[in-house]
């Protein structure tokens, strides 16, 4: 697949507002709102940061990873709850990490096809309300009991229901774990640490930076620019301003007493030094770039290309190296012209990883068949408000943070160019070029 690259001013996308939740740790303030609720909420704040009507976007796209039972096409029912009207199309996406990326990737195809010339996209998740399964016995006696034609066969068959049976199946163990290598997320991490020789002191140092600068980044303000407050189901008399997850007072002494959970004899990765399961939404107004600047829109920045690439599954986190040489081939651009970059940090072991390898000449001519390094990834570029270790990696949504993030942070620093990268489960990666005038 090629990378796509806007070429001419009548199909670059110009993104006008974004905005997004603030993001919560599973089972903590978010708890009881739904994925459509977070979603809604984004929606409203994004149409009305752009100054349009509800009838004022052609399309809207959403991603999400957890497919809510009762929302099968999520991002349909979040636009009529939004106020949508019904004559809006709406469509949902799933590309794992990548979701919101994907639902971004699409409004930049339709807009650059001149099929749209405005569109709301975004990302929502609960992880929270992840369902819990019925194990495969379970779910045969019950669908038996159910096609009982008296109560006395009903309770014959409900004899042969043994407690083990009443364990569940997690949803989001089962979501975060590759079939095809059969390793769980945070498996694959310790492969990588183990690769590039990451020591467990090393990945808690980058952790605790994380939590350093998303703290300072919260206290001076910053994340203000991009956050909207959600109203908490079910009774909607509290809301959530900030986000659940940075810890100011984090320390290495802490990190350090926590216990490796994917490879408890030799592991290296911990609930420290990888990002929490966490519940968000955002959302981005897109516009073809010559409709905003001739209504006198306000324009955050451009979206220049995008990338997706594969990789091997069981190394799934070096996707970010793959997509982003391929949006730098396709563009010409170099690295080092490159003044912020957000690494979505699912691991540290991950992102020091790719650090370490987009430096690497031998692992860039081997992996990506390119004749050099492709460059120094700098720590001073790199995530510089903090990443998903301290504020939290709702699957669906990460997408659209990351790209939020990244242009808020390069109009407040007056910054020309900034890239937008993550890793996605099952093998892949996806990169977006973005540009200010």
């Amino acid at each position: 697949m090629k990378a796509w690259v806007a070429k001419e001013q009548n199909n670059r996308v110009a993104v006008v507002a974004g905005t997004r939740t603030p993001f919560a740790k599973s089972g903590t303030k978010l708890k009881d709102c739904s994925a459509v609720h977070l979603g809604v909420t984004v929606a409203q704040e994004a149409m009305a940061l752009a100054g349009l009507a509800m009838d004022g976007v052609d399309e809207v796209v959403f991603g999400n990873a957890g497919t809510p039972a009762d929302a099968a096409n999520i991002s349909r029912v979040i636009a009529l709850r939004a106020g949508l009207p019904q004559s809006t199309p709406a469509y949902s996406v799933h590309r794992n990490c990548a979701s919101a990326m994907e639902a971004v990737a699409q409004g930049c195809l339709k807009i650059g096809a001149g099929l749209a010339e405005s569109m709301l996209v975004g990302g929502t998740e609960s992880m929270s309300n992840m369902p819990l399964l019925f194990t495969d016995e379970l779910k045969d006696i019950v669908a038996a009991m159910m096609g009982a034609k008296s109560p006395l066969a009903k309770a014959q068959i409900a004899t042969k229901i043994r407690p083990e049976m009443l364990k569940p199946v997690i949803a989001i163990m089962e979501g975060l774990t590759d079939p095809i290598s059969g390793l769980n997320m945070g498996q694959t991490a310790e492969i990588l640490a183990r690769d590039f020789g990451i020591s467990r002191e090393t990945q808690d140092r980058f952790a605790l930076r994380s939590h350093q600068k998303a703290a300072a980044a919260d206290k001076g303000g910053r994340f203000k620019e991009e956050r909207t407050p959600v109203m908490l189901e079910p009774d909607y008399k509290e809301h959530l301003a900030n986000d659940i997850g940075p810890r100011e007072n984090q320390s290495m002494e802490a990190l350090a007493k926590l216990r490796p959970i994917f490879d408890r004899e030799n592991g290296t990765i911990t609930p420290g030094n990888a990002c929490p399961i966490t519940d968000g939404a955002g959302a981005l107004v897109l516009m073809n770039e010559s409709k905003a600047k001739a209504e006198g829109r306000a324009i955050l920045g451009t979206i220049t290309a995008f990338a997706f690439t594969g990789c091997e599954p069981k190394r799934m986190g070096m996707g970010p190296i793959y997509s982003t040489s391929k949006v730098l081939e396709a563009t010409g651009w170099d690295l080092k012209d490159i003044d912020l970059v957000e690494l979505n940090e699912a691991f540290a072991a991950q992102v020091l990883a790719n650090q370490m390898a987009f430096s690497s000449k031998k692992y860039c001519q081997e992996k990506l068949g390119r004749d050099r390094e492709i460059g120094e990834l700098k720590d001073e570029v790199l995530n510089v408000n903090g990443g998903a270790i301290a504020l939290g990696h709702p699957v669906g949504t990460t997408g659209v943070r990351l790209i939020l993030t990244c242009l808020k942070e390069m109009q407040i620093k007056q910054k020309a160019r900034g890239l937008a990268t993550l890793c996605i489960g099952g093998g892949q990666g996806a990169a977006f070029l973005l540009e200010r005038n």
